[in-house]
């Protein structure tokens, strides 16, 4: 038995259905999503040609603070903005002593010049570049930079690329596309509809961990495209999804791989 896409009657969800579904999740999303690998905060470095010790930072879209922890420790000053409610909370939740603003990268709540480096993790694609690519470039210092960055399933490796054509053909499209990864991004892409194509350098990290079935199963069910259908429309999917991940762990430890890009623009 295979789960069926939604009915071609049924009206896609709006993108603003997508931004905010994870105002509900901001729980699950926290415990579940992965982290990221510390050879990417090595990589930004390296590409901004400036350490994050003492560096002020603008985590944009930061959600429940993931990516803000890690630059915490790497000794960066960080502001936090994000636009969700939920996601604001849980962040407070997790990490009360560092501020968090709500806005959104198309109208930054911060200061002309007033930080060394900007970054998006796994929340650019929730931006209109026309607007999001001049604020970043007005709140950075000269020498600063904006780093966007996505943590991407390696499609390389034969279970993960089975899951992905399950996950699209129960979504009735592309996943990478639905979700706004990075995957197969170009810099026209990532920056379309932005007053000029910046200049920027693109870098791919692979890294991997391993988690519980259900951890693997909770972080599946916190992207966008399943929270907006609700837990009803995508119960059956992931009944089979487990019975299919079985027969390749049957020890219930999923080994998950993934392919981080960097994408970092200098200010000019």
């Amino acid at each position: 038995m295979t789960t069926s896409p939604l009915p071609s009657s049924s009206p896609s969800p709006s993108r603003a259905a997508h931004a905010h579904s994870f105002n509900a999740a901001a729980a699950q999303y926290a415990a579940n999503r992965p982290s990221y690998p510390p050879a990417l905060l090595d990589t930004v470095e390296r590409a901004a040609a400036r350490p994050l010790d003492g560096a002020r930072v603008a985590d944009v879209g930061a959600g429940t603070g993931m990516a803000t922890a890690l630059l915490r420790a790497r000794g960066a000053d960080v502001i936090a903005v994000e636009p969700g409610e939920g996601m604001a909370a849980q962040f407070r939740r997790l990490l009360p002593d560092t501020p968090v603003v709500r806005g959104d990268g198309d109208s930054l709540p911060l200061a002309t010049a007033s930080v060394d480096l900007v970054t998006y993790a796994q929340s650019w694609h929730w931006t209109d570049p026309a607007r999001s690519l001049p604020e970043a470039m007005r709140v950075l210092r000269p020498a600063g930079a904006l780093a966007l960055w996505w943590n991407n399933p390696a499609l390389d490796v034969p279970w993960q690329a089975d899951q992905n054509r399950r996950v699209e053909e129960f979504i009735g499209g592309d996943a990478a596309e639905k979700r706004g990864s990075g995957r197969r991004v170009r810099t026209e892409d990532v920056f379309a509809g932005a007053p000029a194509l910046p200049r920027c350098t693109r870098h791919e990290i692979r890294w991997s961990r391993t988690v519980p079935l259900d951890t693997h199963l909770a972080n599946i069910g916190s992207y966008s495209v399943f929270l907006v259908r609700g837990e009803e429309a995508t119960a059956a999917f992931f009944a089979e999804e487990r019975a299919h991940l079985l027969r390749t762990f049957p020890g219930g430890r999923v080994e998950e791989t993934y392919q981080v890009v960097l994408l970092v623009v200098p200010r000019p």
